[in-house]
C-alpha cells in the first residue's frame, strides 16, 4: 500500500560531497537509524524517510548543505553504504541512486527479494510506477533524475525520487510511504505542492477520473490518428483552473541563498538546546556516557540529533536549525566541526551498542537530553542567530573546521578570511 507522503522544492547545486565527510555521514545515517528503530521500530524510521522536512533536517545535522538539492542524493547514498552491514538485523534494504544507478533498482529489487522472500517481481513494478506517476501523471516541469527505493524485510518501502527544472535552477523531491494504498492512479499523494510554475497536468487527482477514462475511450475507438487530429483542433484552449474546493497540500520550499538566516531558523528551539547542554555537559553527562572529551559543544550538537531522532512531526519546519549542529561543507553556516562530529558518532555508537546488549542506559540520556532541551526552550534565553554563527566561527580551528575549501586556520585580527576554493 502506497501514498505519496509529502514533496519539496529545492535550489540545484553541482558538485561532490567529499570522502570526509562522506564516510562520517555514512556512520552517522547508520547511527541514527539503528537509534530509531531500537525506539519507535522499523515502520516509524520508513515513515520519517517519507517526511519532507525530517528528511531535510536529517541531510542537513550530518553536514550537507542545509537547503540544497544535494542532500537528497547525499543522504540516499548514505544510508546506502551504512545499512547494508546492519541489513539482516534492521531488515532495511536501500536501492537505486542517481542517475545510471536509478536504473538499476529493479534488479537490485529482484536480488534482494529472492534473498530475503519477498516478491521482487512485485516491488519493481511498483518502483517502476511510482516513477511513471511523478514523470508521466503529473506533469509539473521537473524531470526525474534520481529514484531511491528503501525497502524492508516485510515488503513495506519508502521512494523517494527527484526532479529538476533547468529553467528555474529548482529541483523537486517527492516522497512515497507503503501505507493506505488504494491505487497507484487516483489520490496517491498525501502531499504534492511547491512553487507555483503555471499550470500542470495531475491525471493523479480524484476529479480527473472520468478524464482517465476518457483517454481509454477515445484511443479505443478513435485510434491515435483520430486523437491527434482532435488535439490539433483545440490548440489554443485555454486551460481549466483548479475548483475553488481543491485542498491545501503540505510542502516544503528552501530558499536559495546559502548563509543561514535569522528567518530560517526558530531560536527559542536553538536556545533550548544551548541551555540544555550548558545544564547536562561537561562533567555530568561525559561521565553518564563514558566517552572521554566530551564537552559542552558536542552536547549541543547531540541535542539537535537527538531531536533528529525523537522530534514529532512539527519539529522539524525550519531544517536551517540542523545544520548548526555540525555545520555544512560549503562553510555554511559555518564549516564543519569534525572533532565535534567524531565525538558525537562516538557517542551515539557507544549507546547504540549497549542498547543492543540490552542496556539501554546511554540511549535514554540522549532521548532524556531532547526531553530537556523542549523544556528548556520555554524560558531559555540566548544569543542572536549571528551571534552565534559568529562565535563558531571564531572558534572553528579548534573544532577541526574544515569545508571543500580546506582547514580552517585560527582567525587572524578576530576574524576568519575567507579563502579561495582549492
Amino acid at each position: 500500500m502506497a501514498r505519496r507522503a509529502g514533496s519539496a522544492d529545492l535550489p540545484l547545486h553541482n558538485g561532490r560531497v567529499p570522502a570526509w565527510l562522506g564516510q562520517r555521514m555514512t556512520k552517522l545515517g547508520a547511527l541514527i537509524a539503528e537509534a530509531i528503530v531500537h525506539h519507535y521500530g522499523r515502520d516509524e524510521f520508513l515513515r520519517r524517510l517519507a517526511h519532507p522536512f525530517w528528511f531535510q533536517s536529517f541531510g542537513a545535522v550530518m553536514g550537507m548543505d542545509w537547503h540544497s538539492s544535494g542532500i537528497t542524493t547525499s543522504v540516499i547514498g548514505a544510508l546506502k553504504r551504512g545499512l547494508p552491514p546492519l541489513s539482516a538485523e534492521l531488515g532495511l534494504h536501500v536501492c537505486g541512486g542517481r542517475g545510471s544507478h536509478s536504473r538499476k533498482t529493479p534488479e537490485e529489487l529482484a536480488a534482494i527479494g529472492e534473498r530475503v522472500g519477498l516478491d521482487g517481481a512485485a516491488l519493481a513494478r511498483a518502483s517502476r510506477l511510482v516513477a511513471k506517476v511523478d514523470s508521466a501523471a503529473v506533469q509539473d516541469g521537473f524531470d526525474l533524475y534520481l529514484h531511491g527505493f528503501i525497502v524492508a524485510d516485510d515488503g513495506k518501502w519508502v521512494v523517494i525520487q527527484q526532479g529538476m527544472n533547468g529553467d528555474t535552477r529548482y529541483a523537486r523531491r517527492y516522497h512515497w510511504l507503503s501505507e493506505d494504498l488504494r491505487s497507484f492512479v487516483e489520490a496517491p499523494h498525501a502531499a504534492i505542492e511547491g512553487r507555483n510554475q503555471g499550470n500542470i497536468v495531475n491525471l493523479t487527482d480524484a476529479r480527473a477520473a472520468a478524464s482517465r477514462q476518457g483517454q481509454l475511450d477515445l484511443l479505443r475507438d478513435l485510434g491515435p490518428d483520430r486523437i491527434a487530429g482532435e488535439v490539433a483542433a483545440l490548440r489554443g484552449t485555454p486551460a481549466t483552473a483548479a475548483p475553488p474546493d481543491a485542498p491545501f497540500l503540505p510542502h516544503l520550499v528552501m530558499p536559495a541563498h546559502h548563509d543561514v538566516r535569522p528567518k530560517d531558523v526558530m531560536i527559542r528551539r536553538l536556545h533550548g538546546a544551548l541551555a540544555a547542554a550548558a545544564d547536562s555537559a561537561p562533567a555530568d553527562f561525559a561521565e553518564l556516557l563514558l566517552v572521554p572529551g566530551v564537552g559542552a559543544r558536542t552536547v549541543e550538537s547531540l541535542a539537535m540529533v537527538a531531536e533528529v531522532v525523537h522530534g514529532a512531526p512539527c519539529r522539524f519546519a525550519d531544517p536551517a536549525r540542523f545544520s548548526l549542529s555540525h555545520g555544512g561543507k560549503d562553510r555554511h553556516p559555518y564549516p564543519v566541526a569534525t572533532k565535534v562530529y567524531d565525538q558525537t558518532i562516538a557517542v551515539l555508537k557507544a549507546a547504540v551498542d549497549r542498547a543492543k546488549l540490552g542496556n539501554d542506559e546511554k540511549l535514554d540520556a540522549i532521548r532524556r537530553l531532547d526531553e530537556q532541551t523542549r523544556r528548556l526552550e520555554r524560558t531559555a534565553g540566548g544569543p542572536t542567530l549571528p551571534q552565534f554563527i559568529e562565535g563558531e566561527r571564531q572558534r572553528s580551528h579548534a573544532y577541526g573546521g574544515r569545508s571543500v575549501f580546506g582547514w580552517e586556520q585560527p582567525p587572524a585580527d578576530g576574524k576568519n578570511a575567507e579563502r579561495k576554493q582549492r
